[in-house]
């Protein structure tokens, strides 16, 4: 059963009354958000995973930091070369590094939230990947049951298998389908990232 309250505080009480009458028959248990990830774009190369809080915090020390506020990720190189760290903060250290920009060694970095959506490769669908899909292997550009390299599909015939499943299921409201589903303005994706952002503890 999933009962939602307007704050945390009726959350808390509404667990323990919950608790005190029916602890031996319930358990209550409260869904945590998730930390908000941000990613540091233009960071040396030689800036490790396990080097790179220590190196924030010591070369701003105006931002107040303290060790353990900062979780790295990741690190990985574009195609273009250019270095990024993906970071995992509380609510209170993403303020501090909001759109500021971070001595790291002898560059200047912008910090900005990182938000991405988990894609699975093989149906083009969101929220699992393809190594846990089970479902027949749908083309990203089409919405065709074959590989995104055999579409022979024309601009005019690209259709988001995601934006298809949900208008099949929503019959007031429906949404253009006329797009891929790598498309970065399809109205899936953004209510994707939207419940992201509704779930993370900014």
């Amino acid at each position: 059963m999933l009962i939602e309250a307007g704050t945390t505080d009726e959350i808390n009480k509404l667990s323990q009354a919950i608790q005190d009458k029916c602890g031996r028959e319930l358990e209550v248990t409260t869904p945590q958000l998730r930390k908000p990830r941000m990613i540091i774009n233009n960071i040396p190369n030689d800036i490790t995973v396990e080097n790179l809080e220590e190196t924030i915090i010591t070369q701003n020390p105006e931002l107040e930091l303290v060790p353990g506020e900062i979780g790295t990720k990741f690190i990985f190189s574009t195609k273009w070369g250019q270095t990024k760290g993906v970071i995992e903060v509380g609510p209170e250290t993403r303020r501090k590094l909001q759109q500021k920009k971070l001595k790291i060694g002898w560059q200047i970095c912008l910090v900005t939230d990182h938000l991405i959506a988990i894609r699975c490769y093989n149906c083009s669908r969101f929220n699992h990947r393809q190594t846990e899909c089970k479902r027949e292997e749908t083309c990203p550009l089409c919405a065709g049951r074959h590989k995104l390299k055999e579409c022979k599909a024309s601009v005019d015939q690209h259709k988001c298998v995601n934006c298809v499943i949900y208008n099949q299921y929503n019959k007031i409201g429906k949404i253009r389908e006329d797009h891929t589903s790598l498309d970065k303005n399809c109205p899936s994706l953004q209510a994707v990232l939207e419940k992201y952002r509704h779930n993370t503890d900014y």
